[in-house]
Formats: C-alpha cells, sequence, structure tokens
C-alpha cells in the first residue's frame, strides 16, 4: 500500500526523489490511521511529526475502478481541526520548519491547516525557509506571504474572480492552449495579489504550466512548461508530482524556472503510468537524459513525420554555452510560435571559430543535453558548418527564429528561408543576459544576476 493522493502522496515522492520528508499531520486513532503511517514509513516518510488524536476519524478516499476508468469514490472520515491537539501541532509545525530547507504546505480543505497554524506561520514568517503553498483555496494563505503557489487553472480562475474561469478553461482544442497561457499571463498581478505570494505556477494539465514570478513581465517575463500528453484517467496523483519536485528543487536552491522544468518532467514520468505513482530520482535522471541530440539523417525523418501529422516546425540555432535566462525566455516564445522547436547547436570547433580559442566553456554534448532538457525543445542537433544553411534546406522549417540582437538583414540564411516558403522572426532580446556577458562577470568575480 501506498498513500494515493495529497499531502501523503505528496511526501512520498519527495522521499522517492532522495529528500528528507517529514509530513507534519493530524490522524484519527483507527485502521485506516494506522494503514496510512505504516505505508508512509514504508515509502521512507519521517511520520514523527504524525499526531494521533482518539475518537478522530482519518479521512480515506476509495475508488471504485473499472480497467483505468474511476466510477466512483467513496470519501470517509472527520474535517476539521484537530478538536485536542491544536497547540501541539503549531508547535510541531515551527519546530520542523526552523529544521527544513524548504516547506510544502498541502491543504486540501480537510483542516489540518486550521487559524491556529496559519496565525504561527504569519507571526514567524521571516523565520522560515522558503514556503510553497498547494492549497484548494489560496485566499486565506495570501496574509502568510508563500514564496511560491501552485493552483491550477480552476483554483486561479476562483482566485480572480468573474471573467476568467472561461478564459482558463480545460478544451480539448489544442489551439485553445495558448488562449489558457495568455489569461495567465494578463492575470499575474491580480493573481499574485490574491495569494499574497511572491511567485505563482498555475498548472493547466496537459497544457503544461505558466511560472510568474513578481509583478513585472519586463523583469520576470513568465516560464511556460510543456506537457507530455496523456489519457486523463492517468492524471490522479501528478499535480502532488509536480510541487513536489518543484519543492526540492526550491529546498536545494535551483532558480525557480529550473525547479518547473524538474517538476514538469517529473510530472510527465507518472502520468505514463494508469494508476497514481511516484517519480524516483533515477526516472527523472532517465528523463532528463532521454531527449538528447539525434542525428541529421533521424532528425529529418521525425521533422517529416511531424509535418505530416500537420504540426508547425520552428526552428533555431546557435551556440548556446552557459544556458542563461535570456536563452530560456527565447526558447519559450520560439516555442510558442508553432508546435514542434528543433534547436540546433554548434559543434566545439564552430563555437571556437565564432566567438574564440577559448569557448565554448561546456562541450557540444553537455550543451545539448540542458536544451533538451527544457520541455519547450522537441529536438535537438548538433551541426558543424558556420551556419545551419544545409540542416535548413533539409528540413524547411515553417518559421526560422533568432534573437533579438539580430535584426533579418544581418542573418545570411533568412533568403534561403524565404525562398524555401518559411517565415523568418526575430524575438525580443533579454539586455545583459548574454552569454559573454555571463562568463565576462564570471572571471571579473562578480554576481550572475
Amino acid at each position: 500500500m501506498r498513500p494515493r493522493r495529497g499531502p501523503g502522496n505528496s511526501a512520498a515522492n519527495l522521499a522517492a526523489l532522495g529528500a528528507v520528508a517529514d509530513l507534519v499531520t493530524v490522524v484519527g486513532d483507527d485502521e485506516d490511521g494506522r494503514r496510512l503511517t505504516a505505508a508512509l514509513r514504508d515509502c521512507g516518510v519521517s511520520t514523527s511529526g504524525v499526531l494521533v488524536e482518539p475518537g478522530r476519524r482519518t479521512v480515506a478516499k476509495r475508488r471504485l475502478v473499472a480497467g483505468e476508468q474511476l466510477v466512483a469514490r467513496l470519501d470517509e472520515g472527520d474535517v476539521g481541526p484537530p478538536r485536542r491537539r491544536t497547540r501541539e501541532l503549531v508547535d510541531l509545525v515551527l519546530r520542523r520548519a526552523a529544521e527544513a530547507d524548504a516547506i510544502l504546505v498541502a491543504d486540501y480543505g480537510l483542516g489540518v491547516c486550521c487559524q491556529e497554524v496559519l496565525d504561527a506561520l504569519r507571526d514567524h514568517r521571516d523565520e522560515l525557509p522558503p514556503l510553497v503553498v498547494d492549497a484548494h483555496d489560496l485566499r486565506p494563505w495570501a496574509r502568510v506571504r508563500p514564496d511560491l503557489v501552485t493552483p491550477n487553472a480552476s483554483e486561479a480562475a476562483a482566485l480572480l474572480g468573474d471573467g476568467t474561469g472561461e478564459d482558463l478553461a480545460p478544451s480539448t482544442d489544442p489551439h485553445q492552449a495558448e488562449r489558457r497561457v495568455a489569461a495567465v499571463e494578463r492575470a499575474r498581478a491580480e493573481l499574485l495579489l490574491a495569494c499574497g505570494a511572491g511567485a505563482a505556477v498555475v498548472t493547466l494539465d496537459r497544457v503544461g504550466a505558466v511560472l510568474l514570478v513578481g509583478p513585472d513581465p519586463e523583469e520576470h517575463p513568465a516560464h511556460r512548461t510543456w506537457a507530455e500528453p496523456a489519457p486523463e484517467s492517468h492524471a490522479n496523483g501528478a499535480g502532488d508530482t509536480f510541487v513536489s519536485a518543484m519543492t526540492a528543487a526550491v529546498a536545494a536552491g535551483l532558480p525557480l524556472a529550473t525547479a518547473v522544468e524538474l517538476a514538469q518532467l517529473a510530472a510527465d514520468v507518472v502520468v505514463r503510468r494508469p494508476a497514481t505513482s511516484v517519480c524516483t530520482a533515477a526516472e527523472l535522471a532517465e528523463r532528463l537524459g532521454r531527449n538528447g541530440p539525434v542525428d541529421p539523417e533521424h532528425l529529418a525523418r521525425l521533422v517529416a513525420e511531424h509535418r505530416a501529422a500537420g504540426r508547425r516546425i520552428v526552428f533555431t540555432n546557435g551556440c548556446f554555452d552557459v544556458l542563461h535566462r535570456g536563452h530560456v525566455a527565447y526558447l519559450n516564445q520560439a516555442k510558442r510560435l508553432g508546435d514542434v522547436l528543433v534547436v540546433a547547436v554548434n559543434d566545439d570547433e564552430g563555437v571556437a571559430r565564432l566567438k574564440g580559442p577559448d569557448r565554448p566553456v561546456n562541450p557540444a554534448v553537455d550543451r545539448a543535453a540542458v536544451l533538451a532538457a527544457l520541455s519547450c525543445v522537441d529536438h535537438v542537433v548538433v551541426f558543424p558548418e558556420d551556419t545551419p544553411a544545409a540542416l535548413l534546406e533539409r528540413l524547411r522549417p515553417d518559421v526560422y527564429v533568432k534573437g533579438g540582437d539580430y535584426t533579418p538583414e544581418m542573418l545570411a540564411e533568412a533568403g534561403l528561408v524565404r525562398r524555401l516558403g518559411g517565415e523568418v522572426r526575430i524575438l525580443d532580446y533579454v539586455p545583459d543576459h548574454s552569454t559573454s556577458a555571463v562568463i565576462a562577470r564570471i572571471r571579473a568575480g562578480e554576481a550572475v544576476r
């Protein structure tokens, strides 16, 4: 047996990823409480913070499943604040928080996250490590000022009020995906204000997720992830996996965009399975390495298959040495111009010819692997020439993209792309985030912003 949903499943996912997971909650002195506690221990979760309250019935959710289809669910147990152990719960939360690298709150509205707990976290907010809140209703958490919140589409719509729910509603039409993402981006300031958070990740099921950091989109552009399509019946618990992987990455000190990318990959692992599951560290590592670079022959066949399926092909190229925020924002924009993003990477000799003998900092195999791990990138290919002209002729992309530090007139490939029937697009440039600028600051001993 394994915890199937909620805080137990989140704790089990954290433990599977190699984190030291310590669950603080309240269960009843009953058979379901004992089964849950034993299952948590089997998953490697510390249960020393699980309080047992006599007379309380542990919340249990039982499912009737036919094949992979959920037929019915029966929920039992007591909801509401603990009646006898509230003070002990508050003290335990604060003690464990003081020892943690990050706090993940999984608030399903069942009462354990009671008023007293919220008051204590608010009163000690400046002493706490990063606080991630995954709650059905984020409004009570606004006064606690979480570092990061993770509403899904319906939870975000509830925060935003009238008019937004329709924009965020799930749709089977793939062309509606960008409408949903745009709705989230437009609501950035209102959403962060409503939940009192410094950052929010709005999860949009099969569309992916959108990271919003701070109120200023110029300073921190929205970061989008792309989910691998999977049957709806496989999605149970994927949100728990997502937020657990993201919290583990935050606790390790990784940037938020990286944390969200890892979370998306972890969720993609579990949605391949029919039942609620966890993503282990080994599975996440395997998933990270799965989309390595392909050779031009194989890539041409893959692109032909995409085109036959009616997908729009976007192509970009570059050295991508020392991947930074400007690269990631640019690749996110590029992906949104079509359905499939192909990234061509200069090989090591090519980078040296273009940038000088002290470059690249990272070899082509590493640069390609990092790019392939981004959910917005579908295929990576390494090329030896100074320009990608040969690849462009072979692949005939619908859109050829370069960053805003170029103009179409500067690109020798622009005329070729247009002769092949493609479109040339120049995207936004993030100032002071070129690779050369990053390397110069590193060599000067400055902090890299």
